[in-house]
């Protein structure tokens, strides 16, 4: 990925418009998405805190760019409760993977006493560690910054030297990433997942491999792509739904849940999402290790 992402710089102001809404009505409150927004989506983040504005200036993004908005809401709140649940589980490690503007090592309840490694580009780590220390006036002992280009550097070297225990249950976060990456940067990551304790989770995300087809049936798909290619992080991977399983299964992983954006938009929105279309190539997947994974990954036995 860039090493300034716009496209997750338009994620945060999604997330900043969904926590000014009314408290009975928005998903979940992240209070440092405004944070990381460039000085002219902090005013459009600023507008939207007055109710009436709230509502146009969604309704004006809506209009842009068809389901992106409501979709990353809702599969933030997806990712949420799956993260808290994988926490209620017990995990002693949370890697996130891309980490971005992720702001979930600040705000998710619990995870304040597991050890999160938030994981991503140095440019983009460094900068998020300034604003982190900014704000709280020091790094929180329970978050370690790790730098790496999925792209071009071994995960498991990098994550390593950086102290992860790979015997210990981890529960892996990767929003927003896979579509970004080389089929190579995917495997290898799977593969490094598959090598951590048995039962250790990964919530990730991706893009239907058809959306990235000039001929794709989903609607908007070109729109999608020229907007991603204008600002210089063009879409390169998906999956197929129906190979996903199977996919994983080879890596060691046992997919638990893949929904779509129109399923979890209905979860998460009911009426408030029910008219709205586009994205609906977006998925977000849950699959964790099967028991034997480790040591097959370990002594090449796949």
């Amino acid at each position: 990925m860039p090493k300034y992402s716009q496209t997750a710089e338009y994620m945060a102001l999604f997330r900043a418009l969904e926590s000014a809404r009314g408290r009975k009505t928005r998903l979940f409150t992240d209070p440092w998405a405004r944070r990381f927004l460039s000085p002219s989506l902090r005013i459009v983040a600023l507008i939207a805190r007055v109710s009436p504005l709230n509502s146009a200036v969604s309704w004006l993004i809506d209009r842009r760019w068809p389901g992106a908005r409501a979709s990353g809401v809702a599969r933030t709140r997806y990712i949420d409760d799956a993260l808290g649940d994988a926490i209620r589980d017990g995990p002693t490690q949370v890697v996130i993977l891309g980490a971005g503007f992720d702001s979930r090592p600040y705000r998710v309840r619990g995870i304040e006493g597991i050890r999160v490694f938030e994981v991503d580009h140095p440019d983009t780590s460094r900068t998020k560690r300034d604003l982190i220390r900014k704000v709280l006036r020091g790094l929180p002992p329970h978050v370690s910054f790790v730098s790496i280009d999925f792209n071009r550097e071994n995960l498991a070297d990098v994550m390593g030297s950086a102290g992860m225990d790979l015997a210990r249950p981890t529960a892996f976060v990767w929003e927003g990433v896979t579509n970004y990456l080389t089929e190579a940067a995917v495997d290898s990551t799977f593969r490094f997942v598959a090598t951590t304790a048995a039962c250790s989770k990964i919530l990730f995300t991706y893009v239907h491999r058809d959306v990235l087809r000039p001929e794709s049936s989903f609607a908007g798909a070109g729109a999608v792509r020229r907007l991603v290619g204008d600002v210089g992080e063009p879409w390169t991977f998906g999956f197929d739904p129906k190979e996903l399983p199977k996919y994983l299964e080879k890596r060691g992983l046992r997919l638990i849940s893949d929904v779509g954006s129109t399923e979890y938009r209905a979860r998460y929105m009911g009426n408030r999402g029910h008219h709205l279309v586009g994205y609906e190539f977006y998925r977000v997947a849950v699959a964790e290790v099967v028991d034997d994974s480790a040591l097959s990954a370990r002594t090449g036995s796949r």
